[in-house]
């Protein structure tokens, strides 16, 4: 069926690189528009209560509007970038207003919110150190379209750091692989994650330069085929190894600016006892250590085993941290966790949901710090506190992901 074809005037921007928009009473998002622009948008999907749509004529065009630096950005095209057609300035004043709206519309929070800049991403690009591709049944890597399972083919991707760029993945076959993922570590380290498609092996081809290979089994577990597949981060004046696919903010700002955030917020003092839930390899968990020091204590959960792992060793040097492997759900309660002077979370993109809210209220912290990497979940969750009590004392935001929709938020909470 031939697609509709809308001309619409573009409205405010909303959450997930859409701007709003309305065609007779009917809402509709659009994709590759700015707000204020005059577009020819043409719908790509209906519900019964809106339409998505992409713009593919500016009539009008905004002033923010810039070429798209990348070949494959655009209509129907490659998926991961969501604003390249914006200046960069451009785009984090759009992810200002959506953290301010979602604050709004789902906390009753009216907030003017400023998104920084991260060092270490020049024009906005070639800073993801963590890439996955997606492979093609003939064994090409790419990125899958917007909302679709089709993959966009590539030979290049702008956004993803240079030392990613040097293993050369995109000119390579990798038939018989799902995806691939390519990691660049701040200390030099490099690995290459293959997911093979069921019942396949790789045949892994040269690569233009040095890296571990590693297999992904599934539920999180990987196995190195070629070298130990640990790479070695910094933050800070700490070092710290990740596994694998293990988390580490993808940006190379990113980890040390969200660290002096939480500091900063967080205000450990020696002798306090504070909580690291959702810590992952204890970034944040080494730093609260370190503060509190020997007559304080650091509890640290975390759900992925190679995570924990990592964390232990992470964290070897400081007797007064101690990290163990649950859900937060139950593992505070399995761990008889009754009390906190400081709470530090990290959630997934899911946030914290109410039971947790609910756990996290009951420990009685003075001062709870929030970072996120969703504004919807975030916003949430900080109604959520406000009913048991904790207000919003402040709220940084930083733009971790250039050219992207998505936006890290580093929140206060304070009890009473």
């Amino acid at each position: 069926m031939e697609q509709a074809t809308l001309e619409l005037t573009v409205g405010p921007v909303a959450h997930g690189g859409w701007c709003v928009a309305r065609h007779d009473g009917r809402v509709v998002f659009v994709r590759h528009a700015l707000p204020g622009e005059v577009v020819r948008a043409q719908v790509t999907e209906e519900t019964a209560r809106f339409l998505r749509a992409d713009a593919v004529e500016i009539l009008q065009p905004s002033p923010d509007r810039v070429v798209p630096p990348c070949p494959f950005a655009g209509p129907g095209r490659c998926g991961g970038c969501d604003w390249q057609h914006a200046t960069l300035e451009a785009q984090r004043e759009l992810k200002a207003q959506v953290v301010a709206e979602q604050l709004h519309r789902l906390a009753g929070i009216e907030r003017k919110v400023l998104v920084e800049e991260v060092p270490g991403a020049p024009g906005g690009l070639g800073w993801r150190t963590r890439v996955q591709f997606a492979a093609t049944p003939a064994g090409e890597l790419g990125f899958r379209r917007h909302r679709s399972h089709a993959i966009e083919v590539v030979d290049g991707c702008l956004i993803a750091h240079p030392e990613v760029e040097a293993v050369g993945a995109e000119a390579r076959s990798w038939k018989g692989a799902a995806g691939v993922e390519v990691i660049a570590s701040e200390l030099g380290d490099r690995a290459v994650v293959i997911a093979p498609r069921p019942r396949r092996t790789v045949a892994v081809p040269d690569l233009d330069a040095p890296a571990d290979i590693l297999v992904n089994q599934g539920k999180g577990r990987t196995e190195p085929r070629h070298g130990s597949g640990v790479l070695h981060e910094r933050a800070g004046d700490r070092e710290f190894r990740v596994s694998g696919s293990g988390f580490w903010q993808v940006h190379p700002g990113a980890a040390e600016t969200l660290l002096d955030a939480v500091l900063t917020y967080a205000q450990p003092e020696p002798g306090e006892w504070a909580l690291d839930l959702y810590c992952g390899v204890g970034l944040f968990a080494a730093a609260l250590a370190e503060r509190v020091g020997e007559e304080g204590a650091v509890f640290g959960l975390e759900s992925e085993a190679a995570a924990v792992r990592d964390a232990r060793a992470n964290l070897r040097d400081l007797p007064q941290a101690r990290v163990e492997r649950g859900r937060v759900e139950e593992a505070l309660d399995r761990f008889q966790i009754e009390r906190a002077d400081l709470v530090v979370v990290d959630p997934p993109r899911s946030g914290l949901g109410r039971d947790v809210v609910d756990r996290i209220a009951a420990l009685e912290a003075e001062r709870v710090v929030y970072v996120s990497c969703d504004p919807a979940t975030l916003a949430r969750d900080l109604a959520w506190l406000d009913e048991r009590g904790y207000r919003l004392a402040d709220l940084r935001a930083f733009d971790c992901f250039p050219q992207t929709h998505h936006v890290e938020c580093v929140a206060l909470l304070i009890a009473g």
